[in-house]
């Protein structure tokens, strides 16, 4: 049994499929209590009845249209007319344009792709720093991963069975808190450039909303129909597909009826990526609770740790070296099984928990050796990743101090939770 566990290892370090080396693992562990493997397809199925699941779906193939269209030049364009005219508006062009879309597609490297051509030329016209510009898009891509309808938010709900509307809330103000701080490192960086990207306007304000008038709604329809109790989450979810569908391609007609197929395909590989690993995981989760693990742990834990506060700690130091070497997603399905009822022992709620596990692991998106932007970043803008690593640097200081306040200061993200 442990020679099968450590083959499992080394399987999974020369890139066996996460989803297979966890559904293995489930059924040795299952053998090694000799339960009935059918169980296995028992728990595969019971995820079809996650309420929330179909949100997971909408809202990326919702994104992606969005990524394929004319709307991130819309966006930034609106975001510059109203920012624009500041010095050193751009940075903050480029921070808002890009947590709002990573919001809306759920990946940072579609921003980065989709975007990236639009904001790093025009933040090098601009005469912002090379290095500055390379950094600022790369670790802007990571940005609104707390703002709703964020996709790791919805799968953190899903595994947590923890209420989405509530992590909706609650992502709100440390994801402000996280775009303040890197707004108020740009602007401090390049205080000596004065020349704002142009002059404030209210007739080009007013053609750029009228650009963007169709997907200003969105934002509206998310939140607005979630929080009114007109929609839940799903059917939010598919409301924003079915309204992006016919924006994009009968009312701007911006995406031909043909290239549909490979949109769909595109999102959906995604998608059945996440659905892959979660069933593979619901498996492995029901044999750790069979078996005790959490609890072991939670002994474990408590034995070594006395107070929230060192439970606290020790726990962003583990998502951040997990950040590091996990992608964002199987962290969330093979990690929060297990941490979440260690949290509940030391007192943390469970929607706090979630809002610094997503901060923290959205740090992984800037850290090697997994940091994908950093290799998005390297691959789009033809630049050595040594050089990229560099150029992000000073913007992973100032996010790992917002990751911190948002660890430590649980009245933040529980701010408009009433429950709570």
């Amino acid at each position: 049994m442990i020679l099968l566990s450590v083959l499992l290892v080394v399987l999974a370090v020369f890139g066996a499929p996460l989803f297979a080396v966890i559904a293995a693992s489930a059924m040795i562990g299952f053998q090694k209590e000799e339960t009935d493997l059918m169980i296995m397809a028992l728990e595969i199925q019971s995820i079809a009845s996650m309420p929330f699941l179909s949100a997971i779906p909408m809202f990326t193939f919702a994104g992606y249209l969005l990524s394929e269209s004319n709307a991130p030049k819309r966006l930034v364009k609106l975001t510059g007319a109203m920012l624009g005219w500041m010095p050193g508006g751009l940075a903050l062009v480029c921070l808002a344009a890009c947590a709002f879309f990573t919001a809306f597609t759920g990946a940072s490297g579609v921003t980065i792709i989709a975007l990236g051509a639009i904001l790093y030329p025009a933040l090098k016209q601009d005469g912002y720093g090379d290095k500055f510009n390379l950094g600022l898009v790369t670790s802007a891509g990571s940005l609104g991963l707390l703002f709703a309808p964020s996709l790791p938010l919805i799968l953190y709900g899903v595994i947590a069975e923890v209420s989405i509307d509530n992590l909706f809330l609650a992502g709100i103000m440390p994801g402000l808190l996280m775009l303040l701080m890197l707004s108020g490192w740009s602007l401090w960086v390049n205080r000596k450039i004065r020349r704002p990207l142009s002059s404030f306007s209210f007739r080009e304000v007013g053609g750029a909303l009228r650009e963007a008038i169709w997907e200003l709604p969105l934002p509206v329809v998310v939140l607005g129909g979630i929080y009114s109790g007109f929609f839940a989450v799903s059917e939010a979810a598919a409301v924003t597909a079915l309204y992006v569908l016919l924006v994009e391609v009968v009312i701007l007609r911006e995406i031909p009826l043909r290239e549909l197929p490979r949109i769909m395909r595109a999102s959906m590989v995604l998608v059945g990526g996440i659905l892959i690993i979660l069933s593979a995981s619901v498996a492995s989760t029901s044999y750790m609770i069979d078996a005790d693990v959490p609890q072991r742990l939670f002994e474990l834990v408590s034995s070594l740790v006395s107070s929230q506060t060192s439970f606290l700690l020790l726990l962003l130091l583990f998502l951040l070296v997990l950040g590091a070497i996990l992608d964002i997603f199987s962290a969330i399905v093979l990690v929060v099984p297990l941490i979440l009822p260690i949290a509940a022992g030391y007192g943390v709620h469970e929607v706090h928990l979630g809002i610094v596990f997503l901060a923290a692991m959205q740090l992984g998106y800037l850290t090697p050796p997994v940091g994908l932007n950093l290799f998005i970043a390297s691959y789009r803008f033809e630049k050595p990743i040594m050089h990229v690593y560099s150029a992000t640097f000073p913007f992973l200081i100032i996010l790992m101090l917002s990751v911190v306040i948002i660890t430590f200061w649980p009245e933040l993200s529980l701010l408009f939770l009433s429950n709570a």
